[in-house]
């Protein structure tokens, strides 16, 4: 395990962020918030995939005054998005969200933000204050020459510094990029600026595949670095992708506590077992399992028993055929159709299912 920064914690509704070794997993719906069935049937599909808190956008009164009627069925906690406008944010907290996102700096006088200060603390909601590259005020792009780390995070702690002016200190940054070395920096400046729990992503990092690579590379830096509590990986797909990749960047930390881990051989001109649709057949069936396993699918006898045997539970396939390996241990061999029963009734047995 990585030696994680120590930060302040943070409570959205009955999730803690900060102050533990466990990292958040977020997301953020793509339904029109003012459809309230749409976003709460999205809302169901990503909880039942593993996200742990939601973002929804709030882009005028009309989708603020739906937020009371989501939250009410709403299994995670929910975040407002808010830019600009401190009224929504009001209305958002009168509707019970349990988070804000929201700029400081950008909602106008100090009066305004005092009123949404003022409503977080009355209600012990905390407020995410979130930096993009291009979201760099223009005095800073000048100072700076470009969107550079040291702009990012001088913007953040602007507006950081008005909440602590204001006695306000639940608080969680992101300072995002879609430049991966950009943000890598910028997020080690600034958890040396202060103790806040830092939300890690890569924005607008592009489509499923080469957003997925961009967003494990730059958040699985940063998280390897014990820097960061919370993380959102932004894809232009759906959502449920998103789930997909966060989980794994946390599983291939050794950061997800209670997610099972599949390792499988790449296959070469020596397996005799259809490895990759087993493999594949093994991943879909245990990725809503909540025990730790170490789960592994190997195609030969080169490399497949050792490999085997350090899981909790595998199978080293032969011609037609494969064993099966429990906590180090054969425990038989089966033919090549019956692997996946044989081996999903193992894990099941371990996960106390059966």
């Amino acid at each position: 395990m990585f030696k994680r920064e120590e930060t302040r914690p943070v409570y959205v509704g009955g999730v803690q962020i900060g102050g533990q070794s466990s990292v958040v997993i977020q997301s953020m719906t793509t339904t029109d918030t003012r459809d309230v069935k749409a976003t709460l049937a999205q809302i169901e599909q990503l909880a039942d995939a593993g996200c742990q808190i939601v973002r929804l956008a709030v882009v005028n009164q009309d989708a603020a005054e739906k937020l009371a009627e989501i939250k009410k069925g709403s299994p995670l906690p929910i975040v407002a998005d808010i830019h600009f406008d401190y009224k929504l944010a009001l209305k958002a907290l009168e509707s019970g969200v349990d988070k804000i996102r929201i700029n400081p700096g950008n909602i106008g006088s100090k009066e305004k933000t005092k009123a949404v200060v003022e409503a977080c603390k009355e209600r012990g909601v905390p407020i995410r204050i979130g930096v993009n590259s291009g979201s760099v005020e223009k005095r800073l792009l000048e100072k700076y020459g470009y969107p550079s780390p040291e702009a990012i995070v001088e913007s953040a702690m602007n507006h950081v510094e008005i909440l602590e002016d204001l006695g306000f200190y639940d608080i969680v940054v992101s300072l995002k990029s879609s430049d991966v070395p950009t943000m890598i920096k910028t997020y080690t400046l600034m958890a040396e600026k202060r103790n806040y729990p830092l939300h890690v992503g890569v924005t607008e990092a592009g489509t499923a595949y080469a957003g997925g690579i961009k967003s494990a590379v730059g958040i699985g830096t940063v998280l390897a670095m014990g820097i960061g509590d919370t993380i959102r990986v932004s894809l232009a797909a759906d959502p449920l992708e998103e789930m997909k990749v966060a989980k794994n960047i946390l599983k291939s930390l050794n950061l997800a506590a209670t997610e099972p881990v599949v390792v499988a051989c790449p296959t070469c001109g020596r397996t005799a077992i259809d490895l990759i649709g087993l493999a594949t057949r093994v991943e879909e069936a245990t990725a809503k399992l909540k025990k730790p396993l170490k789960i592994a699918v190997m195609g030969c006898a080169v490399n497949g028993p050792g490999e085997a045997r350090e899981a909790d539970i595998g199978i080293a396939g032969g011609n037609g055929e494969g064993l099966i390996f429990k906590n180090g241990e054969i425990i038989r061999k089966v033919k090549e159709e019956e692997l996946f029963d044989e081996l999903m009734k193992e894990i099941h047995e371990m996960e106390g299912l059966s």
